[in-house]
């Protein structure tokens, strides 16, 4: 199945030139503004291509016994209808209400189809009610697909963060002995590469909304599926998703308490402001790799492999990129 893989790969990257090509044959430019952190018009929507290739992928992946059919319902069913909406929105205008909508509407398909929120504890305390576990389920998903978006403002930072996480859960599955389970995040992963080979810094296409939203509801629903195997494994997934989560949030508080309209744009998260002091996005980006890699992975094994309370290590793992954020300004008014 590996040779699936790599050719879903190699297709995420093919489709990205022939977007590419296209968008701009139909002058399909992110032009830059007061609010953006490029500087060129720059041809936008190419995460579709990871998009069809990773769903194509995952039926075949599905075909051949390693993927288990509700998860599969559950990721296509949810991350589809997630990237339609950003596709649509891309290509026009949807008001921020229906676009909410929407995206509940896919979070509660993809709990749905894979029976819920895992068996998780947080601080001890299980989390079995369903009045209570739902509800923080559905948060989580809108929430991370709508932070995705929020952090893809700079080349490849997006990608980079997905692949990461992919191949860092694959490690993690590894580990606990559930190898059979790491199909969908390396397919995921092989799929994002194929865009990042355009994507890298300086950027010759952008991923845009259908492809940022697609993202962030996979990796949500694939920390879901992995708690399923382990619950630790979810905690394991949420420290590896811990760069994206912290800025966001962070920011996203700041604003809040100033009274701020969350839903404008703006360029007040750490990693952009990160960009315009060093000058470059490449640096940032690299950064969120070596983070990734050398610290939030081996947080996440640790807590894995060593039976801790996952709650009490996503805090540990947060609490050095909580004084990022502080140092780089997350949230902080222009």
């Amino acid at each position: 199945m590996i040779w699936l893989i790599v050719i879903a790969g190699l297709a995420a990257w093919l489709m990205t030139g022939a977007l590419r090509r296209y968008a701009l044959a139909r002058s399909l430019l992110d032009v830059p503004n007061a609010r953006s952190s490029h500087t060129l018009p720059t041809p936008r929507g190419g995460g579709l291509a990871f998009v069809v290739a990773f769903l194509v992928g995952a039926l075949g992946l599905a075909l051949w016994g390693a993927v288990d059919p509700s998860a599969l319902v559950a990721v296509l069913g949810a991350g589809g209808l997630v990237a339609v909406i950003g596709f649509m929105d891309d290509h026009g205008h949807i008001a921020a209400r229906w676009r909410l909508l929407g995206h509940f509407a896919a979070a509660a398909w993809g709990l749905a189809w894979m029976g819920g929120m895992p068996p998780i504890e947080i601080f001890g305390w299980p989390l079995h009610a369903l009045w209570l576990s739902v509800p923080l389920g559905l948060l989580y998903l809108v929430w991370l697909l709508n932070l995705y978006n929020f952090m893809d403002g700079i080349d490849g930072i997006a990608s980079i963060e997905a692949i990461c996480v992919c191949l860092g859960g694959t490690l993690l599955f590894w580990l606990v002995g559930a190898p059979g389970a790491a199909w969908l995040p390396l397919l995921l992963a092989a799929t994002v590469t194929g865009f990042l080979m355009w994507n890298f810094p300086p950027a010759r296409i952008f991923m845009g909304d259908a492809g940022s939203g697609f993202l962030g509801m996979a990796l949500g629903l694939l920390a879901l599926l992995a708690g399923w195997v382990n619950p630790l494994l979810f905690w394991g997934w949420l420290i590896l998703l811990g760069v994206f989560v912290v800025d966001a949030t962070f920011t996203l508080g700041r604003r809040l308490l100033r009274g701020e309209k969350v839903y404008e744009a703006h360029r007040s998260h750490a990693y952009q402001y990160a960009s315009r002091r060093h000058g470059s996005h490449r640096p940032v980006s690299l950064a969120v790799a070596a983070i990734n890699l050398g610290w939030l992975l081996p947080v996440a094994v640790v807590v894995v492999v060593f039976k801790l309370d996952g709650a009490w290590g996503t805090l540990v793992a947060y609490a050095p990129l909580i004084l990022l954020a502080i140092a780089y300004h997350a949230g902080e008014k222009e």
